[in-house]
């Protein structure tokens, strides 16, 4: 899995890279055919936003979310995500 990280308005310290890879490992546990992952970490006044868009095997899966805390902001965009991706499994094993 590729991980693309990008920041607006906001420095990528190497905490906030180590943070995403991890938090972004469980996702592979659940689904492991993802094979590309673009984060978006943004800062509006005084909110900050995470935004990604995960490449999975036939489909491609966005979630964004906002919290005063960016880490905050990366554990409800990690869970709004990982309620898809087990979705998007679901479907493939239904059919």
């Amino acid at each position: 899995m590729q991980i693309n990280l990008t920041g607006h308005h906001v420095e990528i310290t190497e905490s906030l890279r180590e943070y995403v890879t991890t938090k972004f490992s469980k996702l592979e546990r659940h689904f492991d055919q993802i094979h590309n992952v673009h984060v978006v970490l943004n800062v509006e006044k005084q909110q900050q936003k995470a935004e990604a868009k995960v490449s999975l095997n036939g489909a491609e899966v966005f979630a964004a979310a906002e919290h005063a805390d960016m880490y905050h902001a990366i554990d409800a965009l990690i869970d709004k995500l990982d309620r898809q991706v087990i979705k998007h499994k679901e479907k493939l094993s239904k059919h």
